[in-house]
């Protein structure tokens, strides 16, 4: 499993890496050779592919559940 962590982590890295790139310096939607390009549209994807990796990873996680008795 902490193979699948590792590989997580470097999508989520790589992908954030992107958005970053993307953020500093915006550009619009165009037409080339018949195909649109949506910036907004792509940033949106690699938002959703971030929040997905922080999805598995926080699956991944150890859970610890605390009750207490009473009487």
């Amino acid at each position: 499993m902490s193979d699948d962590v590792e590989k997580l982590r470097q999508i989520r890295a790589q992908t954030l890496a992107l958005v970053e790139e993307m953020t500093k310096q915006p550009k619009p939607t165009y037409r080339l050779e018949g195909q649109e390009i949506g910036w907004s549209e792509y940033l949106a994807q690699l938002q959703a592919v971030v929040d997905w990796c922080e999805r598995k990873l926080a699956a991944c996680q150890p859970v610890e559940l605390r009750s207490q008795a009473v009487t």
